[in-house]
């Protein structure tokens, strides 16, 4: 056994002992509270609230974004993208606001991220006329002003305001593509490694069918992954991997990103009704997202996942494992648990269930060295009754330094 193998078997049962003393359910974060729950479902002025995303600013401030729907809990229709802020760690929270209003058609998946050069809180969305479905716009029946758009907007206030919706969809887009979304779930700034400072989107899109194919476009063979990405700052943007090989049997689908202590990216996804065993897929990147180390693959460790989306994070510190989020019935969206990666994500460890009740999507955000958020869907009948904010307090993440070594690829 190399010394490298035998450092991360040492890490990884460190890691299990120190899970099998915590218990079932998360523990209440020092100094702060347990949970508390930032949207309602039919207040507000919505009938549902879905698709959380989370990030801290340099102050500190939590930013808990999510699509607030005026009509019910359909992915189309009157969507806005809102916001509401916590001071003290996500506890309480201020009041509603909206971020970017639909007026009567689709704004949505919201992919925030914090600038670590300026502060600025980064937002990249997607919209389309509230009029049209996902189905109608993979099938081409759409015009491209009602079809899928892509947005940035910016915000040096802490959160407090943000400027209007800027139209980037050229510069991210490919000709053939149908539809189009960004996360769901915060963004990523690359912080160490020679690509320090990228913002780097992770999305999703689908392709037209080729040429005398009977197919739709519907059919989900035609989903594929790819990211966008900043280096000035969220001014210009320009696509950079592109996962187009549409075969079947890995249909890559709302995607979340980390990036790890080697520099490297590491990309899970949620498989779209592909054809190989299990609901996971992940890859790398060691150029920033601009190209993959190898295609998506099946994450096996992750067969308990159903297909849904799933969050990943990379706390800071040396020997910091790899976090993920996501249900963890294999047939129904309940049960929202964390998993932990000690060897980069090759292989996962459950950690622990957060609650029996529905779940569905979540995000993860950092709070402290030792304490993590996570911003979920959930209810006791169905998973789209409320967003809950689950502190957990994780006493065996690394204290010590955030330095990360150089990296070069």
């Amino acid at each position: 056994m190399t010394p490298r193998s035998r450092s991360l078997l040492t890490g990884l049962v460190l890691l299990v002992s120190l899970t099998a003393r915590l218990p079932a359910h998360a523990a209440p974060a020092t100094g702060g509270c347990d949970s508390s729950v930032p949207y309602v479902s039919g207040q507000g002025g919505y009938a549902v609230y879905r698709i959380p995303a989370v990030v801290t600013t340099r102050q500190g401030t939590v930013l808990a974004f999510a699509e607030g729907r005026r009509s019910g809990a359909a992915d189309t229709g009157d969507i806005d993208v809102v916001l509401r802020r916590s001071t003290d760690g996500g506890c309480t929270w201020g009041p509603l606001t909206v971020v970017a209003a639909g007026h009567g058609h689709t704004r949505g998946n919201p992919a925030p991220v914090t600038d670590p050069h300026t502060g600025a809180i980064v937002l990249v969305t997607c919209a389309n006329s509230g009029t049209v479905t996902e189905a109608q716009i993979m099938r081409g029946q759409v015009t491209p002003r009602q079809g899928r758009r892509v947005h940035v907007q910016r915000s040096r206030d802490d959160g407090r305001h943000f400027t209007a919706p800027r139209d980037i969809t050229a510069q991210v887009t490919r000709p053939g593509w149908r539809w189009y979304a960004t996360g769901p779930g915060h963004a990523l700034a690359l912080t160490h490694g020679p690509r320090t400072g990228r913002l780097l989107i992770p999305a999703d899109h689908s392709a037209a069918p080729p040429p005398g194919s009977p197919d739709t476009g519907q059919e989900p063979r035609y989903y594929g992954g790819h990211a966008l990405y900043s280096d000035d700052l969220g001014r210009t943007w320009h696509l950079g991997f592109t996962d187009d090989t549409h075969d079947g049997r890995t249909n890559t689908n709302e995607t979340s990103a980390a990036q790890l202590p080697d520099g490297r990216v590491y990309l899970g996804a949620r498989d779209q009704n592909g054809t190989a065993p299990g609901n996971r897929l992940d890859t790398y990147s060691r150029d920033g997202g601009r190209t993959l180390d190898r295609p998506f693959t099946v994450q096996p460790a992750l067969n308990a996942v159903p297909v849904v989306q799933g969050s990943v994070l990379q706390p800071l510190g040396p020997g910091a494992p790899l976090l993920f989020s996501a249900p963890s019935v294999p047939d129904a969206r309940r049960a929202l648990a964390l998993w932990a990666g000690t060897d980069a994500g090759r292989t996962f460890t459950r950690l622990r269930t957060l609650s029996d009740h529905p779940a569905a999507y979540s995000d993860l955000v950092q709070l402290a060295p030792d304490t993590i958020g996570v911003l979920y869907e959930t209810g006791r009948q169905n998973p789209y009754e409320s967003l809950e904010f689950r502190r957990i307090h994780l006493p065996w993440l690394p204290r010590v330094s955030q330095a990360h070594p150089a990296v070069s690829s």
